[in-house]
């Protein structure tokens, strides 16, 4: 009895020890395998290529995958085994007839060979092969793209919408492929064809053109885009999709001057648009600070009459684009001041002042207040805007902030730090409350309340606006480099007196003040903003001249200091727009690119170089 239960067992035990033996062998097996191939790619990376290829060889008998197919393949081209090549992708063949990129593999190894006619007639039959099996197209195209034959990948793709008579089908790919090899001429015209056949995708296009443009290494591309756009338009000037692709490119190379003699074409063609085009060339130009083309656009549809849907928009738009034009840095001329105070004055007479008139009631403030110092008809009309019926919270609070503005130009320091503490209670997670904070820290600097001011600008510098984030910090770091260099804070009370003077447009008062700085001391961190402020002020008084010695005087000192890529900006626009001396503001953009490529000027530097350049 003991002999046959322990027979029994043995044979169970047997049994057990098989099946796990069987189980154990394909795990064995695979990891001999894993091994085998890490092997081999190591060998093949260190170019040790018969190594390699006696390791794929054996792998690609036991596993026939694409893998180790396209490893052998490459390495037999590596060691010059033409033959042992072909003879792999002619085996292949047989048992995949359906990879038409094996034709191409066959194809790439005659012209390695010096057989151009064996080669294009792998090729053509590969494209003759496509059918109407449309998978196949794109890794076809791919296959000829990784041997460097682009136009056997573009016959792939045209090939693909005769067989189908789809006229846009690959037409990504195709842009992606006339893009690589720079054939531009081909790159328009399939955006052009798909416009013809498919106006709706106007928009579709336009932001595939513009990741294009965006991406283009040159200007050949935007140049040929001009050049087919003209040749379109001449030969189709009826057609609304062409002229309106002319005036987006337009402004999408910022050459609003032309964008608006389009937009004014196809609104001469077309007048059921109602000047749609004008006005958004207008928007975008005034956007971009091209005021001279937004003010001419809104003339445009104001001598269209009061029943033009946009005549009131234009009416505010004018006055803000000339007062945003006449208010930047440079001194204004009395009599377009004087000309623009009446043109306002004109505009509450026939439109009143309600919210639609809103920015011209806040810019009217400015103008009275900080150009005719007449601070009560500045506070008047501020006051009246308050009292507009049903006026959003925010806009009264962007109102309340220009009054505290008005009452600090004034000398009311309290009642301004009051509205403007009230406005930062009011919106305290959004951009227009840290405006307000920003205010208040700058009128306790004002104040000779330097700590204070320091920490609220602290706080500031993680505002999610990055203009406020950037003043706080400017401000801040001039705060703290002073207070640590003079403990007693003399100079830099010296500093916020004349600052504030030179807000309150008292400029001769702030250039003495700013000019005892310069008398009491021969080495001070505060030199440099010094001449930065000095700079300011000749330059309100149309001394440009003056100022820009200043400027250059504050580079060739200071050229590490905080202020120096704000001096090289405002000198090269100095130059370019009020002394007239083009080649030394190229000059000066160029060294802002070069010199401080981090700096927030560095886009609007480099548009205004290339425009400079092109002249």
């Amino acid at each position: 009895m003991f002999r046959f239960f322990y027979t029994i067992y043995m044979r169970n035990a047997i049994i057990t020890l098989f099946v796990c033996m069987l189980t154990l062998v394909p795990a064995t097996f695979a990891q001999a395998q894993q091994t085998q191939e890490q092997l081999a790619a190591h060998y093949y990376d260190n170019g040790e290529f018969e190594q390699a290829a006696e390791l794929y060889e054996a792998l690609y008998k036991k596993t026939t995958n694409q893998y180790y197919y396209q490893r052998l393949y490459s390495t037999y081209l590596e060691m010059k085994q033409y033959k042992a090549a072909l003879n792999l992708v002619e085996k292949r063949q047989k048992t995949h007839k359906r990879d038409l990129s094996l034709l191409v593999d066959e194809g790439y190894v005659y012209s390695i060979q010096q057989q151009p006619k064996k080669a294009e007639k792998c090729f053509n039959k590969a494209i003759e092969s496509i059918g109407n099996n449309m998978q196949v197209v794109s890794s076809l195209a791919q296959s000829f793209m990784k041997i460097g034959r682009s136009d056997y990948a573009i016959q792939t793709y045209l090939t693909a919408r005769v067989k189908t008579k789809s006229k846009a089908l690959f037409f990504n790919e195709l842009i992606g492929v006339y893009q690589q090899v720079g054939n531009y001429e081909a790159m328009t015209g399939e955006y052009f064809d798909l416009l013809d056949n498919q106006p709706s995708m106007l928009n579709s296009i336009q932001i595939s053109m513009q990741r294009s443009l965006q991406e283009a290494p040159d200007d050949k591309l935007a140049t040929g885009v001009r050049r087919a756009l003209v040749s379109r338009i001449q030969e189709h000037p009826e057609n609304k999709s062409y002229l309106e692709m002319m005036i987006w490119f337009s402004l999408q190379q910022k050459d609003f001057q032309f964008a608006l003699t389009q937009a004014k074409a196809v609104d001469a063609r077309f007048p059921d648009m109602n000047g749609d085009p004008v006005f958004r060339v207008a928007k975008i130009a005034q956007s971009n600070n091209d005021y001279d083309v937004a003010a001419e656009s809104y003339r445009y549809l104001i001598a269209k009459g009061q029943d033009n849907p946009y005549y009131i928009e234009s009416r505010v738009g004018e006055l803000e684009a000339e007062f945003e034009r006449m208010n930047q840095h440079f001194s204004i001329d009395r009599r377009q001041l004087e000309s623009l105070r009446q043109k306002y004055l004109s505009a509450f007479e026939e439109l009143g002042k309600n919210d639609v008139t809103i920015p011209l009631m806040r810019h009217y403030a400015t103008l009275m207040a900080y150009h005719y110092n007449d601070v009560q008809a500045a506070a008047d009309i501020l006051y009246d805007a308050l009292e507009i019926p049903r006026l959003k919270p925010s806009l009264r609070d962007a109102v309340k902030l220009e009054l505290g503005d008005v009452l600090l130009f004034a000398g009311e320091i309290w009642d301004a730090s009051l509205l403007y503490m009230q406005v930062e209670k009011a919106n305290k997670d959004d951009v227009l409350g840290a405006r307000a904070k920003f205010k208040n820290a700058k009128l306790s600097y004002y104040n000779h309340d330097f700590d204070w001011a320091k920490s609220q600008l602290n706080v500031l510098r993680a505002s999610t606006s990055k203009l406020v984030a950037n003043d706080a910090m400017e401000l801040s770091l001039l705060i703290s480099d002073n207070m640590e260099d003079d403990s007693t804070y003399g100079m830099l009370e010296l500093f916020a007196n004349a600052d504030l003077l030179l807000f309150r447009n008292m400029l001769d008062s702030a250039w003495d003040g700013f000019d005892d700085i310069s008398r009491r001391t021969l080495s001070h961190p505060l030199l440099d903003e010094v001449l930065m402020k000095k700079a300011q002020i000749r330059i309100k008084q149309a001394r440009y001249a003056e100022a820009d010695s200043l400027l250059q005087k504050l580079l060739d000192f200071y050229p590490y200091d905080l202020t120096a890529d704000d001096a090289l900006m405002m000198m090269a626009e100095l130059n370019e727009d009020r002394l007239g001396h083009p080649e030394k503001a190229r000059e000066c953009y160029e060294k802002l690119l070069i010199d401080y490529p981090t700096s927030l000027y560095v886009e609007q530097a480099r548009k205004r170089y290339n425009a400079l350049k092109t002249r």
